[in-house]
């Protein structure tokens, strides 16, 4: 059971603590959920990949996600201990060997994906096939997206055809997939990457149902400017018509970031200052990992010396995480008081996505003091 505090101030007045603390905000993981739910036209997946705490899971589920989109069986397990009426899909086209036959049977997992003709008979071979539903996935870059992963997942558009054919031919039902990758900055990538799904759709002699426009709606960082969520939504609503699914057909969206960046902030103690350099207790080994990646310049800071709010000129800094490895350093710079120093805390925050999932222990630095604020 993981401690809860009021907020961040009365966390620090009751202990200054020496590792780094991971802060969840569960009111905001509700309020995010129920507002994407209530605006995207079609299912809501959460990516469990970009933040699997159970703190986490518990929030979103209770702001309304029934529906975990997982990479492998060790992801399906834990959710459905938390959430045992959660429908859990299997989305990630390369699986151990027996890790479908495991989710079918164990989990009751009927959604799963591939991305190449020979992925299907293996697929299909583990799976109770007459009552699951195979996602072909098609790759769809986009210029805006902050990372592409067409190199690695997708197949071609003009090959999505047979692949839905010889998933239809096993018995399963056949359902298309994209993803336009992470941190997209226009809402156009979308409807590109649907217009690829109306081609293929085309070009495919039977219906389609399902069309799942995957992951990659973004949150702003300081130095990373994007448009509010809605204005993603109504670009999908409005090209929803364009797209010839079945009479029953429905979107489905896989968003990982867009659910988790807002409601998790992190408190780093202040090792030692070199001039305009900072170490903490905390850096690219541990909850911030994700910055190794292009695209993201900080997260939000503040400082507190204390459980006080520290004022004052701003004065630019670099900072260090605390391991030996001269790799251990956050890109650019951030603003922060002048007369910062050891022992004062340096608090951010939209650290939810693709930091606790992604923690190492190297060196001996590692820290799982996970806590719960409730404003």
């Amino acid at each position: 059971m993981s401690k809860q505090y009021d907020s961040i101030e009365s966390l620090l007045q009751s202990r200054q603590p020496e590792k780094p603390v991971y802060c969840i905000h569960p009111d905001v993981y509700r309020d995010v959920a129920e507002h994407f739910i209530a605006n995207f036209p079609g299912r809501v997946l959460y990516a469990v990949k970009a933040n699997n705490h159970p703190l986490v899971i518990n929030a979103l589920a209770d702001g309304g996600i029934e529906h975990f989109d997982c990479a492998s069986v060790e992801e399906i397990a834990p959710i459905k201990s938390l959430r045992p009426h959660a429908t859990c899909y299997l989305m990630n086209p390369v699986r151990l060997a027996g890790d479908a036959a495991r989710a079918c049977n164990e989990f009751g997992t009927r959604h799963f994906m591939v991305d190449h003709l020979s992925g299907v008979a293996p697929l299909a071979a583990e799976i109770d096939a007459s009552k699951s539903v195979i996602f072909a996935r098609m790759a769809a870059s986009h210029h805006s997206a902050m990372e592409d992963l067409s190199s690695k997942f997708g197949a071609p558009p003009d090959d999505v055809p047979a692949i839905l054919a010889a998933i239809r031919e096993t018995g399963a039902e056949p359902a298309l997939a994209f993803n336009v990758v992470t941190g997209v900055t226009e809402p156009e990538a979308y409807t590109y990457a649907m217009g690829l799904a109306r081609e293929v759709l085309e070009a495919t002699p039977f219906p389609v149902r399902l069309l799942d426009v995957g992951g990659g709606f973004p949150r702003p960082y300081p130095g990373f400017l994007v448009p509010p969520l809605d204005e993603y939504f109504a670009a999908i609503r409005n090209f929803r018509n364009e797209i010839p699914l079945g009479t029953d057909g429905q979107l489905m969206a896989e968003p990982g970031r867009g659910l988790s960046a807002p409601g998790m902030s992190t408190i780093t103690k202040v090792l030692l200052r070199k001039e305009d350099r900072l170490y903490l207790n905390d850096g690219m080994y541990g909850a911030f990992w994700e910055l190794r990646f292009k695209g993201h310049v900080r997260y939000p800071a503040r400082a507190l010396r204390g459980c006080e709010p520290l004022g004052g000129n701003l004065h630019s800094f670099r900072l260090f995480g605390p391991t030996c490895d001269s790799s251990d350093k956050m890109p650019g710079l951030v603003e922060l008081p002048a007369d910062i120093d050891v022992g004062d805390y340096i608090l951010f925050w939209s650290m939810g996505a693709y930091s606790l999932s992604g923690i190492t222990r190297f060196n001996g630095f590692y820290s799982d003091d996970v806590v719960t604020i409730k404003s």
